[in-house]
């Protein structure tokens, strides 16, 4: 078991939403409850310039949910901090979770699992990413 004591809270708002300062700052209060500690927020909000408001009927990144340009941003906060995981607001699939978890290199939770963390922020060995996992690029034989 792995305790969690510092995280990332990360969330992907419309700009439309106008209160996703108080999503975080309510999901900032569960992960303090628990006994974490939030180190940094990164939001990226889709539609505030007009480029944004251009790409609202495209579909979100497959893979990552946020921009390459933020998720860089979180890599780099994530490693010089030394946070233990990184809290998303938004729910996430388990593909996503993948990614995220092997690019930033520890584990992604959501809202729902801080929902399921009964007194405090544990993760069990086997949730941990392995640090060799996702930063290569690895390629399936073609079948012929």
């Amino acid at each position: 078991m792995t305790a969690i004591r510092s995280v990332v809270l990360v969330g992907l708002f419309s700009a439309k939403d106008r209160d996703h300062q108080a999503r975080l700052d309510a999901l900032d209060a569960r992960v303090t409850a628990l006994g974490g500690r939030v180190v940094e927020r990164f939001v990226q909000r889709r539609g505030v310039s007009d480029g944004g408001v251009r790409l609202m009927t495209a579909p979100l990144s497959r893979r990552f949910l946020i921009g390459p340009g933020k998720l860089e941003a979180l890599a780099t906060s994530c490693s010089s901090r030394n946070v233990d995981a990184v809290v998303f607001a938004n729910e996430l699939s388990d593909y996503q979770r993948r990614w995220l978890s092997a690019r930033l290199g520890r584990p992604v939770l959501t809202a729902a699992d801080l929902d399921r963390s009964v007194g405090s922020l544990i993760l069990p060995a086997g949730a941990q990413p392995r640090a060799d996992r996702g930063r290569g690029t690895r390629r399936r034989p073609r079948r012929r």
